[in-house]
């Protein structure tokens, strides 16, 4: 699969089509994604049958308030726990994705409301 392009233009607004972001997610810190978060996002993308290539749009260092990384779903249960981890957001073809990252370099694709 192709590595995701990086684009300096910063932070977009989201189509009203893409994943959409809970407001009360803390901000972060401005940071490069690893190549392993990376391909995390490639494959989680690829399992979703998305095919164009990913263009970076934000990626920041969080220190999420548990377990949930600023993403909780309805009847989840998470850790209460500050998670320190990473918050990455992507385009493809028009569509954004918000990918959460705890201590790990497992992707969670973040949609309010929806189990994944």
């Amino acid at each position: 699969m192709a590595e995701p392009s990086q684009s300096p233009s910063g932070p977009v607004s989201l189509p009203p089509h893409g994943v959409v972001t809970p407001s009360s997610s803390p901000m972060g810190t401005p940071a490069d994604v690893p190549a392993a978060k990376w391909d995390a996002i490639a494959h989680d993308l690829a399992d979703r049958g998305v095919t164009g290539t990913p263009t970076l749009v934000s990626s920041e260092a969080v220190t999420w308030n548990n377990g949930a990384l600023g993403c909780p779903q309805p009847g989840g249960t998470y850790t209460q726990a500050l998670i320190n981890g990473m918050r990455v957001v992507v385009s493809v073809d028009g569509k954004t994705y918000d990918y959460r990252f705890g201590a790990g370099d497992a992707a969670k694709l973040c949609v309010p409301g929806v189990h994944g």
